[in-house]
């Protein structure tokens, strides 16, 4: 599995080398060894959640304050364009937006860490997205922003079809900066 950094600082790509045959194709998904060897403890992941999610919907800009939660992200079906923002006061890349084509072609995982705001769209009729997390859901510590919001100017790919109440009432980033640097 091959690790490489990104432009921002902190996440980090995992990508897998599949073994394809006549019956289809293998491939490890996550591997401890090569999470150590990256920096990672991957004992600490101790969550596995999934998402479906049908073409055009928008999920996010979600994060968490307090503790947070650093997050390892695949695609097992479909396709998305993921986003991340480093919302970490002090970092050199703090407010700045990075984005992934995550599929089920090249099982690329993609490691958040703690103190980013994440979010994707889908880019196929349909989209499950895993995500293995390294802290228990804390509702308290939740924030949002807007999936529109001017300042972080994400060019989402697709039209958006369909977004949650709680992601259409998120936050302005000027404000979450604000508040995260106070």
């Amino acid at each position: 599995m091959r690790v490489t950094t990104t432009r921002l600082d902190g996440p980090l790509l995992f990508t897998p080398e599949p073994h394809h045959d006549e019956r289809g194709l293998f491939t490890r998904t996550f591997d401890a060894d090569d999470a150590r060897a990256a920096g990672l403890d991957p004992d600490a992941f101790r969550q596995d959640s999934q998402s479906r999610s049908l073409e055009g919907v928008v999920r996010g800009l979600h994060g968490r304050v307090g503790g947070g939660e650093a997050k390892l992200v695949r695609v097992a079906h479909g396709a998305v364009l993921d986003v991340v923002v480093d919302a970490r006061p002090g970092s050199p890349t703090f407010g700045e937006v990075e984005t992934f084509r995550l599929d089920d072609t090249d099982f690329v995982t993609l490691y958040v860490p703690r103190g980013f705001l994440h979010g994707h769209q889908t880019l196929t009729p349909t989209a499950d997205v895993c995500y293995r997390i390294d802290a228990p859901h804390d509702p308290a510590e939740d924030v949002g922003v807007h999936y529109l919001d001017p300042d972080l100017a994400i060019a989402w790919p697709a039209p958006v079809t369909i977004v949650s109440e709680r992601d259409r009432a998120g936050g302005s980033w000027a404000e979450l900066a604000a508040r995260l640097t106070a």
